[in-house]
């Protein structure tokens, strides 16, 4: 697409393959835009647009749903994320409604055939390790390999003292689960791998679970813990085991499959392919996505 459209909070960069969210960082931005930056959205990596009236009278907005299983950071937050602070939302004044619909068109055409499926790898990155933030009960942090929780002693509850500190390789894990600081018993809890592979099961409330720190007043933000939790959840999978009869599809090189496209194109032009057969052969390339 090679344009720009600018909105509130935010302005998107439409490429060929992908989208480049710019965040602003003003200080009516929400904190979890300002920590992210930046963001690029492989346009395979959505599931849906539209474009709907905005929550605030003279917006609309132009609205982007995932993929399941497309980005990290939109499966740790499991739809708890309030929607000024959905990065898949990009606010317009209403005088930019017809550029709006323009682009939302544009997207809805680049959507994949298999925009409804779920997705076996992420296609969108996590925020970059290492990451930190403080929990009621203690530190959380994460260098990209492993999870460590060092226990308050003014909020931590008896049993994770008596557990101690805590060190967990992403090789050891399952998933994650982070419950939102802005409702009751925000928490994040590591799921552990079993020995069968499974996730264990959960050891307790998370205040008694030395696998999980709690959340409070001011402690384990939005914009602190699910940077965190979306790079746990993402470095897990990349570390599943392969087992047999269960090995996970890789995909295939984007650009190569572009180039393979274009190649195709042009022996349509040349009369080498049918309508049928360019049609049929550029599906399944685009299916190797």
């Amino acid at each position: 697409m090679g344009d720009v459209l600018a909105g509130i909070h935010s302005t998107w960069e439409f490429d060929t393959d992908s989208v480049l969210i710019r965040f602003e960082r003003g200080i009516r931005t929400p904190k979890l835009f300002q920590v992210l930056g930046e963001r690029r959205i492989p346009y395979e990596a959505l599931r849906s647009v539209t474009l709907e009236p905005g929550g605030r009278r003279g917006t609309v907005v132009l609205h982007t749903v995932p993929r399941p299983g497309a980005d990290p950071l939109f499966d740790a937050a499991d739809g708890q994320l309030r929607q000024a602070a959905d990065p898949y939302r990009l606010v317009l004044p209403a005088e930019r409604e017809t550029l709006g619909d323009y682009y939302a068109s544009e997207l809805r055409s680049a959507l994949v055939p298999q925009a409804g499926e779920d997705c076996e790898d992420y296609l969108v990155a996590a925020p970059a390790a290492p990451l930190q933030f403080k929990a009621f009960d203690g530190k959380a942090s994460f260098d990209g390999k492993v999870v460590s929780f060092r226990w308050f002693w003014t909020g931590a509850s008896s049993a994770k003292w008596k557990a101690g500190d805590q060190s967990f390789p992403v090789s050891e894990l399952a998933g994650v689960e982070w419950r939102s600081p802005e409702i009751a018993g925000g928490h994040l809890r590591l799921r552990r791998r079993g020995p069968d592979g499974e996730p264990e099961d959960i050891g307790g409330p998370p205040d008694q679970d030395p696998a999980a720190v709690v959340f409070g007043l001011g402690y384990g933000l939005v914009h602190e813990s699910l940077p965190l939790a979306a790079a746990v959840l993402e470095a897990v999978r990349a570390a599943e085991p392969v087992t047999a009869g269960h090995e996970r599809m890789r995909r295939a090189d984007p650009a190569d499959i572009a180039e393979r496209i274009r190649h195709l194109g042009e022996l349509h032009k040349a009369g080498l392919l049918t309508d049928k057969e360019f049609t049929s052969k550029k599906a399944e390339l685009l299916a190797e996505l």
